[in-house]
């Protein structure tokens, strides 16, 4: 672990800004930890900002939350409503992952960071396990108010022309300071400790040694200056087991009482009891006559060195190998590797290579110096470098100096600019398919340990990859799919700037039942339609392109007529899935619109003053149901300026919101995009989409803009 240093790490990016705003929010609702993101602007991803009541390696897992993980800080800023979490069984049950790294006991509260209708980011307070399971009001409120504040402060900044962004690394907050007893109350503690009985210790919240008296040293086997300042499971060997420093981690995250029993070689057995608060953690040593299992030998002494202990190692294996379960692309899994061993390992450039008609080929890559291997990207799987080495044998290389490189490799042309590398082989049912390759800014011993915790990463990193790579081909035909299946470009037609927008679900095959088309029907009229088809498969897509066909086919007729003709074809095919549509007919010389709808959300219609309603549309059945379903239209006028959003459920669904709460929402957005142009405001309304919803649906989004007379 590393201590409270790193909070001068963001410096510069003003986060340093927030630090009494944190302060006073941990004050008042009596949280023990407090984790503030910031989303950067038109980004999707959280970056940690700032850090308080636990050490940045406990949180190094959480530095970067996308926007559509299952983490309680996304669902809080995408859903824009605080979340509620009061027991590790809650969490386990709504949030695997996260409980998966984390099962200690502590209640949890997410809520959104805003400016404004703007998401700036999200907060994450975190109390004791004692406390209930419900969040009392006072404390809500204060959550509340603390998000306020947080929101106002990053807006003051901005109009001030200094935006607060998240640094390289978050900003952490040093633990409160203890009290300054005076010379005759210290002198009284010291005489209450000593006369306790076995030793007493003092860790930091880091985990380091601050305090230790003559008993505990004794009982420890060490001098107390040896191990002063040092994480005790690094300096006492027969302390190196992952279950020491979980029952450390427990203690700082949950602050309760925590206690295990130790065997100190060769036969001496201590308990060890942890008292945690917000500035560190007093550890009772004491002798005990528990001898634990007779037969179990007595533990190995493990070589010290820059790998993580067993525990750490653990810590991030898990959160690796849950989050990459969640991976959907190859570029995916690069960014969560990155975001994981890069911090955990102190890596400074992570690249990952394979191979592509017998060449190297450069997938991605994370880091300061992104461009390390670009030179071999495309050289021959024959040529010698250390990448298409390990990439062709499946042997692992460790490097711990650059001068070992480049003995290994004179002729590869490396310059000096790294420390240590590791190459490490991806390795697929036994076959090699590339290579991982971590750059250091400083030597690296690469001890025995180290080495094979680092190939059992690369083995993760490997099978993620494969799944990764099939989806990416799977994704590649479903796009092509969908591409054939809607229209290429929209029609130019005189009076009308239009604009449209299809996005695939973030999850899934990538193909569904969403389309949109604007037909020409002569001089003065033209068509619009809009729909979904149940269903995000590549039935629902072969579906849609009939109804779109069917669509087309009855382009002319009145909308009612348009809809009728197409739910008899639908009901005649019997399909087995239901579709939604909605069409328009467009009076350009009369500057009216007449509509019906099949089950489909009404369209927002924006006058030229700005003034924006969600049409109340008559309603009809979804298409495919009941041959005789009729469908009632509506006449509205469409004046010169005015502009129609026609959009699928999948623009405002999700978890948790109201549907018409965020159509509503979705409005005030469209409104307030009165002075750009079409394709801005599609691009607008896409970012309010994949900001506030999850992602899990496909978004089809038509714009018609009757143009003004001189427009």
């Amino acid at each position: 672990m590393q201590d409270f240093a790193p909070s001068v790490a963001a410096s510069g990016s003003g986060t340093e800004l927030l630090d009494s705003a944190v302060a006073h929010l941990m004050h008042e609702t009596g949280a023990s930890v407090v984790m503030l993101y910031l989303l950067p602007k038109n980004d999707t991803t959280l970056r940690l900002a700032l850090l308080a009541g636990v050490p940045a390696p406990l949180a190094f897992p959480w530095t970067r939350v996308p926007l559509s993980a299952p983490i309680p800080v996304a669902d809080a800023v995408r859903l824009g409503c605080l979340i509620w979490l009061g027991s590790q069984e809650e969490l386990a049950r709504r949030y695997p992952r996260p409980a998966l790294v984390l099962p200690y006991q502590f209640a949890l509260a997410a809520a959104p960071l805003h400016t404004g209708t703007a998401q700036k980011g999200g907060l994450v307070l975190m109390w004791p396990g004692s406390h209930p399971p419900q969040l009392r009001s006072d404390e809500r409120a204060a959550v509340l108010r603390g998000c306020n504040g947080i929101g106002t402060l990053l807006r003051q900044s901005a109009s001030n022309g200094y935006p607060i962004v998240a640094g390289s690394q978050p900003r952490v907050l040093p633990p409160p300071e203890p009290p300054e007893p005076d010379p005759v109350e210290a002198a009284a503690v010291m005489e209450f400790v000593q006369r306790l009985p076995g030793g007493s210790c003092a860790l930091a919240l880091d985990g380091t040694v601050t305090y230790l008296n003559d008993a505990a040293a004794a009982l420890l086997g060490a001098q107390a200056d040896e191990v002063h300042g040092t994480l005790p499971w690094v300096s006492l060997p027969w302390l190196h087991d992952p279950s020491v420093e979980d029952h450390y981690r427990a203690a700082v995250i949950s602050r309760q009482k925590t206690s295990f029993t130790v065997l100190r070689p060769p036969d001496q057995w201590l308990s060890f009891q942890l008292f945690p608060n917000a500035t560190g953690i007093s550890v009772r040593i004491m002798p005990t006559s528990e001898p634990g299992p007779v037969d179990a030998p007595a533990p190995s002494l493990p070589p010290s060195g820059a790998v993580p202990s067993r525990a750490t190692a653990l810590y991030h294996l898990m959160h690796l190998a849950a989050t990459l379960t969640e991976a959907v692309g190859t570029q995916d899994v690069i960014e969560l590797a990155g975001d994981q061993l890069m911090p955990a390992f102190r890596v400074q450039t992570l690249v990952v290579m394979t191979s592509a008609d017998g060449r190297l080929r450069v997938e991605g890559r994370r880091g300061s110096r992104p461009t390390l291997m670009d030179r071999f990207d495309g050289a021959p799987l024959s040529s010698a470098t250390p990448a298409a080495h390990v990439l062709t044998t499946g042997i692992p290389d460790f490097f711990p100096t650059f001068a070992d490189l480049e003995r290994a490799y004179p002729r590869a042309g490396l310059r000096n600019v790294v420390g240590a590398c590791a190459f490490l082989p991806l390795i697929v049912s036994g076959h090699p398919v590339g290579s991982l390759i971590l750059a250091y800014d400083r030597p690296q011993p690469f001890d025995p340990e180290e080495r094979a915790l680092l190939t059992s990463i690369a083995g993760l990193l490997a099978q993620a990859l494969d799944r990764a790579r099939l989806y990416d081909t799977k994704n590649r035909l479903a796009h092509s799919l969908q591409a054939h299946l809607l229209p290429q470009t929209l029609p130019s037609i005189t009076g009308l700037d239009v604009a449209a927008r299809y996005l695939p679900s973030t999850r899934g095959m990538g193909v569904g039942g969403d389309f949109y088309d604007l037909i020409r029907l002569d001089d003065t009229t033209a068509a619009a339609t809009i729909g979904d088809v149940q269903g995000h498969n590549e039935n629902a897509a072969a579906l849609m392109g009939q109804v779109r066909t069917a669509v087309h086919a009855s382009a002319g007729a009145p909308p009612d007529e348009v809809l009728a003709r197409t739910n008899r074809l639908l009901t005649d095919l019997d399909p087995g899935l239901f579709t939604s549509c909605l069409y328009v007919h467009l009076d350009l010389a009369g500057h009216s619109a007449c509509l019906a709808t099949a089950g489909h959300p009404g369209p927002l219609l924006r006058q030229p003053d700005g003034q924006t309603e969600v049409l109340d549309l008559p309603p009809g059945l979804l298409l495919g149901i009941d041959p005789a379903s009729r469908y009632p239209t509506a006449q509205v006028p469409l004046p010169p300026g005015a502009t129609l959003a026609m959009y699928t459920d999948g623009l405002v669904e999700a978890p948790g919101v109201d549907f018409d709460d965020a159509t509503a929402d979705l409005a005030e957005h469209f409104a307030l995009a009165l002075d750009q142009d079409m394709d801005s405001v599609a691009d607008t309304l896409v970012r309010y989409a994949r900001r506030y919803t999850p992602g899990n649906d496909d978004i089809a989004l038509l714009l018609i803009n009757a143009l003004r007379q001189d427009g």
